[in-house]
């Protein structure tokens, strides 16, 4: 069996991206785009894995997620110096070696398998990966000799005007033979309009050579690179629809798919259906039979079986079977909702501990509560969980009874099925089973209305 090197080129700065962060770490639903190329190259169990880091080396290299080698490449010299940088590194294999490009995030692991077969069918020394488009502008062009066979690739800014007219255009996907690598490697020269070393003008040296060069057509959606963020834009849009017809394939139910945005860690089980216009973003795992939105924004919660969510924004929240939330609720980190409690509208929680059963129904802010089972949190309560020095924590007892516009002024404890009365600011703990109440006394001032409108009449008559 022969070996197998893969070579990554993750070290262009990508200027057309105008932007600070280098452009193997710009994001697609939620993994930078080199993510996906490492991904795809390590199915194929290479026996190395080299990546070419240059621009922005330490944070690339930080965002690494695989086992890979690192050649780093200390000035940008062109695709050429680039992969001359990491053969370095392979001093000694003899096998074949797949180049790839780190900002062709479509591409799949089946189709470079598939490469890498056909080059070896072959028997050749090199391979390049083509493709015919309608709009070729901005790629290398396929030059072919009489007899179709592969003569060259000519870069674009170097093409004549005949040339630009070939609609057969470069991928920058490629397979080896190690040593006509090396050797080609070694005779690139910078005589072209960027004095750079092209890996491209490796075919026309080794076929110059005696080499058999051969090529290997691939679909123009699949090896699409990212150059710009239109360019990130419409590869995103082919991960987004990818990822939510997995999903419809395991029985999700998205109700309008083209309007929910969903990132490639999400999990959502069978029999849940997904309203539109839902952003389900980070490792959000949503159980089966649920029902999310519209208008649902969730970022790295968990969502047990059964459960109801709409037009919410949710942070880091825990929320169990059977559970209702929204419209309108905001769900800060660290809260939990236990089966069959509820939030309901215009609530927000922060790290708040919702029992089983307990419900807040409407218009309350409750902050770094514990709220045992069965209670029930009237409308317009708050907790005043900060003094402007520290958080203090509020308790709520299995089956208490929160007045409508109770302040609960923590630290402070409601006992197991006390009440407190609509209106009361409690500062002091309610004992099990006991009313707390906080109130002035109502006075009623007979006669008063009368002659309160009567004088306003006057005064406006006078006008």
């Amino acid at each position: 069996m022969r070996r197998l090197a893969v070579i990554v080129l993750a070290a262009g700065q990508g200027k057309r991206m105008k932007s600070s962060t280098p452009k193997m770490l710009h994001s697609i639903c939620g993994k930078p785009i080199l993510s996906y190329v490492l991904s795809s190259v390590a199915q194929l169990r290479p026996d190395r894995l080299l990546v070419v880091v240059g621009h922005g080396s330490e944070e690339v290299i930080a965002a690494i997620d695989h086992k890979v080698e690192l050649a780093i490449q200390e000035e940008q010299l062109g695709t050429g110096h680039a992969v001359a940088t990491a053969v370095r590194r392979l001093a000694g294999y003899a096998g074949d070696v797949l180049v790839v490009c780190g900002d062709t995030p479509l591409l799949e692991a089946a189709t470079l398998s598939n490469l890498v077969q056909a080059h070896r069918g072959a028997g050749a020394q090199a391979t390049v990966t083509t493709s015919h488009v309608e709009a070729p502008e901005g790629y290398g062009r396929i030059v072919r000799d009489a007899e179709q066979g592969m003569e060259s690739i000519v870069e674009e800014r170097d093409a004549t005007s005949t040339q630009k007219l070939i609609a057969e255009i470069n991928t920058g996907v490629y397979c080896f033979e190690s040593r006509a690598l090396g050797e080609a490697l070694s005779l690139l020269d910078d005589a072209n309009s960027q004095k750079e070393l092209y890996l491209t003008d490796t075919i026309h040296i080794i076929r110059s050579r005696g080499g058999k060069v051969s090529s290997f057509a691939a679909n123009q959606e699949e090896t699409q690179g990212i150059n710009s963020l239109s360019d990130l834009a419409r590869v995103e849009q082919v991960v987004l629809k990818r990822l939510r017809q997995g999903l419809m394939e395991e029985g999700v139910r998205f109700v309008m798919p083209e309007t929910t945005y969903i990132e490639a860690g999400v999990k959502i089980a069978n029999d849940t259906v997904i309203e539109p216009n839902c952003y389900l973003a980070g490792s959000t795992t949503i159980g089966s039979g649920c029902h999310v939105g519209p208008g649902a924004a969730l970022y790295d919660c968990r969502l047990g079986e059964r459960v109801r969510v709409s037009m919410t924004v949710g942070h880091e929240v825990e929320i169990a079977d059977d559970v209702e939330v929204g419209p309108f609720c905001s769900l800060r980190p660290g809260t939990v909702l236990r089966a069959g409690s509820k939030a309901g509208t215009f609530v927000e929680l922060k790290k708040t501990d919702v029992g089983e059963g307990s419900k807040v129904p409407h218009l309350s802010y409750i902050g770094d509560a514990d709220i045992g089972k069965d209670a029930n949190i009237g409308a317009g309560t708050i907790t005043c969980n900060y003094d402007g020095i520290k958080k203090s924590q509020t308790i709520v007892e299995d089956g208490a009874f929160i007045g409508s516009d109770t302040m609960l002024i923590a630290p402070v404890r409601v006992g197991k099925g006390a009440v407190t009365g609509a209106g009361s600011a409690i500062s002091k703990d309610v004992p099990a089973g006991s009313l707390g109440l906080e109130r002035a006394d109502q006075k009623n001032i007979a006669g008063w209305a009368a002659r309160h409108f009567n004088k306003k009449d006057k005064k406006s008559e006078r006008k």
